[in-house]
């Protein structure tokens, strides 16, 4: 089919109900969608288990302060501590956030991880010192800090040459797991 010069192209206007249809959605319709949204929002939000967050956010902020004292003691020259829980203005002191949920220590119904001698002052309380310094030629004072929020457990371990292991004891699983 060809077209010649006199042929004039016709458009067709849409009829109302279909320019009724183009316009978008009603306020009704867009309450009844944002419903069913919160609805599947506030189930999965049950499933999932938001209380291991404070932990996971303190494991991720003790590993990211101690990668920074190791490399900020050897570039300075001086001893750099890690706080846990503690505020500070100085430039020598790291200090970790503890949120609200985390606590120091183990409970009595988590076991010790592999491969760990009984601790006397750590299994207690959950520490051997408040705060781990880190020295200039890679070496560190804290041996083991363990935190809990109430289900799950983190066991932060540190040689004395600076190597650290972080453990995490999932009550889920009833495992300890590196990380």
């Amino acid at each position: 089919m060809t077209m010649s010069t006199g042929d004039v192209l016709r458009f067709k206007f849409p009829t109302s109900a279909a320019r009724r249809c183009s316009r978008g959605f009603s306020l009704t319709e867009l309450c009844v969608s944002l419903g069913i949204v919160g609805i599947l929002s506030g189930f999965g939000a049950s499933a999932l288990s938001l209380s291991s967050v404070g932990l996971a956010t303190v494991q991720q902020d003790l590993d990211g302060a101690l990668y920074q004292a190791f490399h900020q003691a050897r570039a300075q020259g001086r001893n750099v501590q890690v706080a846990l829980g503690a505020k500070s203005a100085s430039s020598d002191v790291l200090p970790v956030a503890l949120p609200r949920n985390v606590n120091w220590g183990k409970p009595a119904s988590v076991p010790l991880p592999p491969g760990m001698e009984k601790l006397v002052v750590a299994d207690k309380t959950g520490e051997a010192h408040d705060r781990i310094t880190v020295t200039p030629r890679h070496t560190v004072t804290a041996t083991v800090w363990f935190l809990n929020d109430g289900q799950d457990v983190l066991c932060l371990r540190l040689a004395g040459h600076g190597e650290r292991q972080m453990l995490r004891w999932r009550a889920a699983s009833k495992t300890w797991r590196r990380v």
